[in-house]
């Protein structure tokens, strides 16, 4: 049923000119048709090319051998893709591209992470180009494109729609005037969580921006509904998918030994910003899934509230991988608990990787709980 954890784990190689290309569940950009789009449409130009959301590095791969390819990425997930396919890529934030030092930039517009990323990654574009460099920018009309690249067009200068694919669009833009200084990216907001107040700083594109999500809420209700605050003091736990620290900041103020496991780095960051703020420590690990930790590695609380769409689609993988890690993280008589949509159907893969689970609370979320098993 579903992926195994080596099955999501598993890169794919892909044949290419001079090697492979390789993908893997969990990493975007390979059979997206925005990035499908984009690389039938991009052409060299000039010496140095940087690609600003590069995915598994699909949308600017005819550009290999023709320029000097930079790659920044955020996913853990890609960049272990493009580290195996030899490509050069980074971890790093879009608006820590070298200023001036391109001729082209590739972006397949982030629209899933909010206009403030968006934005901040445009600016980014436009700063890294050097003048009467251009930029290739792809996207969606049903997320955002037409408007986004008319505030391209007011960054950069000239620019023109070169490619339409049904809802998809390709757009050729050229660097015509001087760039704007980046936006604010760090913000701050309060919340009380289980009666405590806490500070939590991000960077634009983390999940839940501004506002503690309502299911993270309801995964801490229910947790202390069934093990206590004592049941977490000295506990190891482990957050899959921790974001910016919903449930990380509480679980370590309760006394928990947290690692906190994230794919975004962009959330690894504001969490660690998060635990500074509110003087706290836990493990904060950029991963994909459970790959950042040790074998060995076991747990007596898991929690998660895990990412189930990319775009409009229900798409479950690194979901279900995180069920899977559960299940063999999980210390025997430990506790897992998992908050969903009450549609997403979770519970056929908790009884079949667990023997048994239970419900224990339903809203407007619900949230499942299984134990770890001998």
């Amino acid at each position: 049923m579903g992926l195994t954890l080596a099955e999501y784990h598993r890169l794919t190689p892909l044949p290419r000119p001079g090697g492979a290309l390789y993908v893997k569940p969990g990493a975007r950009g390979f059979r997206d048709p925005v990035y499908e789009l984009l690389q039938r449409s991009v052409a060299p130009f000039g010496k140095r090319a940087l690609d600003l959301n590069p995915g598994v590095g699909w949308g600017s791969l005819p550009l290999e051998g023709a320029m000097e390819v930079e790659r920044l990425e955020t996913s853990r997930a890609a960049l272990r893709c493009l580290e195996a396919s030899g490509l050069r890529a980074r971890r790093a934030l879009p608006w820590e591209a070298e200023e001036g030092a391109y001729d082209l930039v590739v972006l397949a517009l982030p629209a899933g992470r909010g206009t403030a990323y968006v934005r901040a990654s445009l600016v980014a574009a436009a700063r890294a180009l050097r003048m009467g460099g251009r930029v290739y920018l792809a996207g969606d009309k049903n997320r955002g494109f037409e408007r986004y690249f008319k505030e391209a067009q007011e960054l950069l200068g000239y620019g023109k729609v070169v490619r339409r694919e049904g809802p998809h669009r390709v757009a050729l833009l050229e660097k015509e005037k001087e760039a704007p200084p980046l936006p604010p990216l760090w913000h701050a907001f309060q919340a009380h969580l289980l009666g405590e107040a806490y500070t939590f700083r991000h960077l634009p594109g983390v999940f839940s921006a501004g506002k503690v999500d309502p299911a993270s809420l309801l995964l801490l209700e229910a947790l202390l509904g069934e093990v206590g605050r004592e049941g977490v003091r000295g506990k190891a736990v482990l957050d899959l998918g921790a974001g910016y620290g919903a449930l990380t900041l509480p679980l370590a103020r309760l006394g928990g030994e947290v690692t906190a496991v994230e794919d975004d780095w962009a959330s690894v960051l504001s969490l660690e910003e998060s635990l500074r703020a509110n003087g706290l420590k836990a493990l904060a690990l950029h991963s994909d899934v459970d790959e950042a930790l040790t074998e060995e590695a076991r747990f007596d609380i898991i929690v998660t509230n895990p990412p189930f769409h990319v775009g409009g689609a229900v798409i479950l993988d690194v979901a279900q991988a995180f069920v899977e890690a559960a299940a063999a993280r999980l210390r025997p008589g430990g506790g897992f608990f998992l908050v969903a949509n009450p549609f997403l159907k979770y519970e056929p893969l908790l009884a079949e990787r667990f023997g048994a689970f239970r419900t224990l609370l339903v809203k407007e979320y619900k949230v499942l709980f299984a134990e770890g098993q001998g």
